[in-house]
């Protein structure tokens, strides 16, 4: 499902990257898709990878850190050179697709997610705040600022948006959270439950 992209996300998000050092990176979000045999691949990847690689935290660290200072960014008053979006967490899930969480920015600046700690999920290193966060700057700049949807193509315009905001350290923990687990729950699963969080690295071909 598309939708017209928010330019004031399309904005923020080099602007962001500017003011961090990251090229902007300009492509059609709209020529994006999945491709279904790198799809199966990568969910296979997910679903042979550990729960908690060690090796993975320096990655996963970064992730973090720089997911807080999108998510100042995108919550940061408008005066004081952020984007003003009213974040808000929520014990169900919000939006019946992305069309309506988009109508929902545009109309009221307001972005609302679903609670990690409802979904009964945990993350074996970020928290329930830390992935809720990420949600968050996810769907703002990763869908919102491309129109693209939460279907198999949607997500992957999504993914390639949003991973040009994190540093060469933070992409590949980022592209387990993104690529990952949206390949394994649209290719493997089918749509009917959500993967096992997890903390480790995808192999290099599928984040570079």
């Amino acid at each position: 499902m598309r939708a017209t992209p928010l330019s004031l996300l399309r904005r923020g998000t080099a602007a962001y990257c500017r003011a961090n050092d990251r090229p902007v990176v300009r492509f059609d979000p709209r020529a994006v898709t999945s491709d279904a045999r790198t799809g199966r691949r990568i969910a296979a990847a997910y679903l042979a990878g550990p729960v908690a690689d060690p090796a993975a935290v320096p990655s996963y660290r970064a992730l973090r850190a720089e997911t807080a200072a999108q998510f100042e960014f995108l919550t940061r008053p408008r005066a004081r050179g952020g984007l003003g979006v009213d974040v808000r967490v929520e014990p169900a899930d919000p939006y019946p697709d992305a069309v309506a969480m988009m109508a929902d920015l545009l109309d009221r600046g307001r972005l609302r997610v679903y609670s990690t700690a409802a979904g009964g999920n945990p993350h074996p290193y970020l928290s329930a705040d830390d992935n809720d966060m990420f949600r968050a700057v996810h769907d703002a700049f990763g869908h919102a600022a491309t129109g693209r949807g939460f279907d198999r193509h949607g997500e992957e315009a999504a993914w390639r948006k949003h991973a040009t905001m994190y540093s060469p350290l933070a992409r590949p923990a980022m592209t387990t959270e993104t690529r990952g687990q949206t390949c394994t729950f649209i290719y493997h699963f089918q749509g009917a439950r959500f993967p096992e969080q997890k903390m480790f690295l995808l192999p290099a071909r599928f984040w570079r």
